[in-house]
């Protein structure tokens, strides 16, 4: 059976740095997407990707 972890299961200091994480994630992903417009390397482009995956796992609860 499939085990559902909830994030109210969690202990209190990984809810706490989840939930900051998820505050400072999608301004960094706007300034690094506006880099990767005037000065795209394969590294912005990359960390641009990993970003908008953990902007949005963030705001649907997926991790």
């Amino acid at each position: 059976m499939r085990r559902r972890f909830r994030k109210y299961s969690y202990p209190p200091w990984l809810r706490h740095t989840r939930d900051i994480c998820a505050q400072f994630v999608i301004p960094i992903t706007i300034v690094q997407g506006i880099r990767t417009i005037f000065l795209p390397t394969t590294f912005d482009v990359i960390f641009l990707g990993i970003l908008i995956l953990l902007s949005a796992a963030l705001h649907l609860d997926w991790i």
